[in-house]
């Protein structure tokens, strides 16, 4: 499956990406406004996922921030659209394989730490995935990773290291906690935020955790932001809604791709 796919993509563009950056809702935008080389839909690599959520495109973008060559996912594949997690973290192996060596995620979470409000960035400095399959789970893919890889330092500490000091350059205030994966698509109950608020979560998703272990599996350093879009279940009395999400993650952007831009232009010179 990897062979076919990637000699589609060969046939395209024999560009070769650094960095790969996993856009999440109301980031799109940022695929269109880097130096672009090529655009290659899901839709047109055999055996593919396609994203079916409103507001993601679903293709890759190849191009370069500054000097620093990308693939961006513009729209990810969720769990929660009926995947078996091996096709979810597809195109992060994709990535891996073309050459990219870093991976960026981002995403829109809920806010369990009640410090974190709609509108804030958060860093990733670990994760939460017992709530969903495990993308490595079934026969070990030799080629890429070791049977029982180590998910100690997830998310790379220079890297961590990397967006502060862009944040603090840019006046971008930034929050650093962890992040937990659940299965979607229904929000998560009260009683489950008050679960993951005592397991150490800081903020909530449906997406990016399992993204974040394929990625370590094949040997991708890897680094993620989350848009606080929402309180959580429970913490805000307001029904939660997709629109509300899309919404937060709207204006939040031009801060966002603001400290994407920045701190991609500055992991093209890492070794």
């Amino acid at each position: 499956m990897f062979e076919n796919i990637i000699n589609t993509i060969r046939q395209k563009t024999d560009f070769i990406p650094k960095v790969a950056i996993v856009l999440g809702s109301g980031l799109g935008a940022l695929a269109d406004e880097i130096d672009i080389r090529a655009r290659i839909s899901y839709s047109e690599l055999p055996g593919f996922p396609v994203s079916t959520v409103e507001g993601h495109k679903g293709r890759f973008v190849f191009g370069c921030i500054a000097k620093t060559p990308v693939v961006i996912m513009q729209g990810r594949v969720h769990y929660y659209e009926g995947y078996d997690m091996d096709k979810v973290v597809l195109p992060i192996r994709i990535m891996r394989l073309l050459g990219s060596e870093i991976l960026f995620l981002t995403n829109a979470a809920g806010g369990i730490n009640t410090e974190l409000d709609p509108g804030d960035l958060m860093i990733i400095k670990d994760h939460i995935s017992s709530f969903v399959p495990s993308p490595l789970r079934g026969k070990n893919l030799e080629e890429l990773g070791v049977r029982f890889p180590d998910m100690t330092n997830v998310y790379d500490r220079e890297l961590r290291d990397i967006i502060k000091k862009k944040a603090l350059e840019n006046d971008i205030s930034l929050k650093e906690g962890v992040y937990a994966q659940m299965s979607g698509p229904a929000f998560e109950t009260p009683a489950e935020v008050r679960l993951l608020e005592r397991l150490g979560a800081d903020a909530v998703g449906m997406s990016t955790a399992c993204e974040a272990m394929a990625a370590r599996h094949c040997g991708m350093r890897v680094c993620g932001i989350s848009c606080i879009s929402n309180e959580a279940a429970g913490i805000s009395e307001e029904p939660l809604s997709h629109k509300e999400v899309q919404e937060a993650a709207d204006k939040a952007a031009p801060v966002f791709k603001k400290i994407i831009k920045a701190s991609v232009e500055e992991f093209g010179g890492l070794q």
